[in-house]
């Protein structure tokens, strides 16, 4: 039997992200798995496919996780488990390398003086410290580190790669402003410096996240960090340290928390260039920290140079109304990759690209197949820290912006129950892959009353060409909501997605056919929506706003009519989650205003 050249292909990348030939055989729906074996020794995809080491998979897999709001309850478990996991791997690496525990400094030198005791090795406290004159008597108290001294860091301050000692070597600097790459451990460091700075000073540290769901992600490292390098079992949220200076709080919020401002400390903001109204976070961030010997630290990918931290970071806001300020001179971006710079605006600025990270220790991915996985401009934004510039797109990134919000204020919305979202209607949106882009779908729900916007509660990638495999997954979503509306590009594999569905869903299923009518419409239909502020959806969905940005607009072969264009054919699948979101939302009339002549309701 022949095949042709796109299956092979789409079978090739599946290969080389590790699936076996029976996933491939289950995804492509190949008659067996014995000419992916044949592909495989016929093409050499074998010698293209490297060992990944078990760290490396780890690391992956908790970006993906991460990434992933309104997370399931066995995926909470799943995070937190391969968290616990990949600290203690570190620290198996340690011992491998030949380091012993419990001596070494934070600074890399010193030793370890041998009168501590064994109160370096309690668990909560419980036993004699080495600054105790008699032991503890009754009830262990919680979260004790009280024994702990620098010392005792040094196994910890061992596990960093050489970018983040760069960074533990900056403590001094009050501000501290960082644009990174993704996959180089950023979380993992911050929460194991504000760990330490906490018990060594009893001060209190604050993480500020787009969401709470990745505040809890530095909650969960700092957890495991405790239990690993230091068999402490910690509690709380916040987490109250019992130290030798005092009780320090470590407490982790949303940007969204209203009582966000009343705290204060050093303070740690995440990926800030994916949150909306930056001069007031900015503001917080530095009310939280308006004592002299409190630090703030900013750290984040590129989004894009218009978003408003474009000009923090560029110094271009300290510039602003300043005439004497104009010819200053910051220091060039390559020099800032160089173990970082203290700027003119007193802010301590360092880039670490992913090559950067990979010459600095760093292991934990291949660069070459990320290069191959995403598209040229992609692989620049999300690891070399090149912003993107969006003065072409059809969006405007301050429209974006206003649309991200927390998901956690959704109360009518619970993402971990059999029915999320009761007996209110949702619609789906689905956009098919072309061989080597994702199949997307996203879960959509209408305003029902005035006011109320469009929220976009889910989404789903599936790769590969398997469309019953698509069809399946999309019953499961279709079983938890009740869906009066599945639109369905026909394209491609869309075609074979849109006839079982219409079968197995005829009253809801509209088939999308593309022409360049369809795809204006559904373009203005989602300026319409973003432009007027009329949709929502979570802010660490950075692909969304991403997609957005790659609409362009230009015109047909002949040059006689305008439409859209966006970069679809890359592995990302860049701008799928847009067309899967506007095949949802064209369910409303342009002209919203009106509502539509007829309705029906379907019961579960």
């Amino acid at each position: 039997m022949a095949y042709s050249p796109e299956i092979r292909e789409a079978a090739k990348r599946l290969y080389l992200r590790r699936h076996t030939p029976d996933e491939i055989r289950d995804e492509l729906a190949l008659p067996n798995n014995r000419v992916v074996y044949y592909w495989a020794d016929k093409y050499g995809w074998r010698d293209l496919l490297r060992e990944e080491e078990v760290d490396e998979a780890i690391a992956r897999r908790i970006v993906m996780l991460s990434d992933i709001q309104d997370k399931s309850g066995n995926q909470i478990k799943e995070l937190d488990m391969l968290i616990e996991k990949h600290v203690k791997l570190k620290k198996q690496r340690l011992i491998s390398e030949g380091h012993s525990f419990g001596s070494g400094s934070s600074s890399g030198s010193g030793s370890k003086s041998g009168n501590k005791g064994s109160g370096t090795k309690s668990t909560n406290g419980g036993e004699r410290s080495g600054n105790d004159d008699k032991p503890r008597k009754g009830r262990k108290r919680k979260n004790d580190v009280s024994h702990l001294d620098a010392e005792d860091f040094g196994s910890w301050y061992a596990s960093l790669f050489e970018y983040q000692k760069t960074m533990h070597e900056n403590l001094h600097q009050r501000i501290r402003n960082i644009l990174k790459s993704r996959q180089i451990g950023a979380t993992y460091y911050f929460a194991g410096e504000a760990f330490e700075q906490a018990v060594l000073t009893g001060d209190p540290q604050i993480f500020l996240s787009a969401s709470r769901s990745q505040a809890e992600v530095f909650r969960s490292y700092i957890i495991a960090i405790a239990q690993e390098f230091f068999e402490i079992e910690l509690t709380g949220n916040p987490i109250v340290l019992h130290t030798k200076h005092g009780d320090a709080e470590l407490r982790f919020l949303s940007t969204n928390s209203k009582t966000a401002q009343s705290y204060h400390g050093h303070v740690y903001v995440d990926e800030y260039f994916w949150i909306g109204k930056f001069d007031v976070l900015n503001k917080l961030a530095s009310a939280m920290a308006t004592h002299k010997n409190w630090r703030k630290t900013y750290f984040s990918t590129p989004s894009t140079k218009a978003h408003p931290a474009y000009s923090f970071w560029t110094g271009d806001h300290w510039r602003q109304g300043k005439p004497d300020r104009e010819e200053v001179e910051f220091p060039t971006f390559n020099s800032m990759r160089d173990r970082g710079r203290l700027c003119p605006d007193k802010q301590w600025r360092f880039v670490v690209t992913i090559e950067d990270a990979l010459a600095g220790g760093c292991g934990l991915f291949d660069i070459d197949e990320l290069r191959d996985e995403y598209n040229g401009d992609d692989f620049a934004n999300l690891f070399m820290c090149v912003f993107v510039d969006d003065a072409d797109s059809v969006f405007k990134f301050s429209d974006l912006e206003k649309c991200m919000v927390d998901a956690a204020r959704w109360q009518d919305h619970k993402p971990n129950t059999l029915r999320p979202f009761g007996n209110r209607e949702v619609w789906l949106g689905y956009d098919p892959s072309r061989t080597r882009d994702n199949a997307t779908l996203v879960v959509v729900a209408p305003g029902e009353k005035k006011g109320e916007k469009f929220r976009v509660f889910e989404k789903h990638y599936w790769r590969g060409l398997n469309f019953a495999h698509h069809v399946s997954e999309i019953q499961k979503v279709y079983s938890r909501y009740r869906v009066t509306y599945i639109g369905v590009d026909t394209t491609g594999i869309g075609a074979g997605v849109f006839d079982s569905i219409s079968t197995l869903f005829p009253r809801e299923a509209t088939a999308i056919h593309y022409s360049v009518g369809s795809k204006t419409r559904l373009v203005l239909k989602m300026i319409d929506v973003i432009e007027g502020g009329r949709i929502e959806w979570d802010a660490s969905h950075k692909d969304i706003a991403m997609s957005c940005l790659a609409i362009r607009r230009t015109t047909t072969d002949t040059g006689g009519a305008i439409t859209f264009k966006a970069s679809r054919d890359n592995a990302t699948g860049h701008a799928d989650v847009f067309f899967a979101i506007a095949h949802a939302v064209i369910n409303e009339p342009l002209n919203y205003e009106h509502k539509r002549s007829s309705s029906w309701t379907m019961q579960h």
